[in-house]
């Protein structure tokens, strides 16, 4: 998978994705990160790349330009799509994450300022991107939370062949709960079932407490997930309990 990222600050893309997961995947060349410096491709001296909105306003506009340059400079692949990071786009999550991952490459135009000139969404942009309902001073964090959540499902970037599968969200739903050593932490200890061996029980236990979180944390993620008979059946058990609960306080 290959990205190119059109910042006006190409150094956070050189150094941050070089750790960890990420940067054992570059290293094994199945992800590749080119930032692109939208400074490059401005028409004056000064290399400006903002400027006031015109019927006026506050702060600056994005000038078309460069950013224009900039897309105009990237050599595409056949499957390709350039995203623009936006707090107007449409909310990013796992299954876009798993349809940008059948593509081979992803070109993210990262916004700052009050914008970009309207121009650039109508002739360049195909899909207008937003990491969530908050404001951030420019669009590279987002990038970079893409990068990482797709690159996550490419093959051979995580260790285990089904690490992808098992994270929340994957199917739809919070995962359950880990634990490791020691046993007892702070007069707290693992649940019985992940110590029995009996991989059939642990399966089911953790597909109930992945609909119990899911059910207290995220109930709206119920509604699209894909359920089976056995889940719902399991659901509707985790709901009496939770009620019990309740009832109990």
């Amino acid at each position: 998978m290959r990205f190119d990222v059109l910042t006006i600050f190409p150094s956070l893309f050189e150094h941050h994705p070089r750790e960890g997961i990420l940067g054992k995947a570059i290293e094994k060349g199945l992800v590749e990160i080119y930032p692109v410096n939208i400074r490059d491709y401005a028409l004056d001296p000064h290399r400006t790349t903002d400027d006031r909105p015109y019927g006026g306003g506050e702060g600056m506009v994005m000038k078309p330009e460069p950013i224009y340059g900039a897309l105009e400079s990237v050599e595409r692949k056949d499957r390709s799509i350039v995203l623009l990071l936006t707090p107007q786009g449409e909310r990013f999550d796992q299954a876009m994450a798993r349809e940008l991952a059948a593509l081979e490459q992803i070109i993210l135009v990262c916004g700052r300022y009050e914008g970009v000139d309207e121009r650039i969404r109508e002739l360049c942009i195909d899909r207008e991107v937003s990491i969530g309902d908050y404001v951030l001073s420019g669009g590279e964090l987002a990038a970079l939370v893409i990068i990482d959540a797709v690159s996550r499902l490419i093959p051979g970037v995580l260790g285990g062949e089904r690490s992808a599968e098992e994270d929340s969200f994957s199917d739809g739903l919070l995962e359950y709960p880990h634990y490791t050593r020691p046993r007892e932490f702070q007069g707290l200890r693992v649940p019985e079932v992940l110590l029995s061996g009996d991989h059939e029980k642990i399966r089911q236990w953790r597909r109930a407490e992945s609909l119990k979180r899911t059910l207290a944390r995220r109930p709206d993620l119920l509604e699209k997930a894909r359920l089976t008979p056995q889940d719902l059946a399991l659901l509707e058990e985790v709901k009496k309990e939770l009620q019990g609960g309740v009832h109990q306080g």
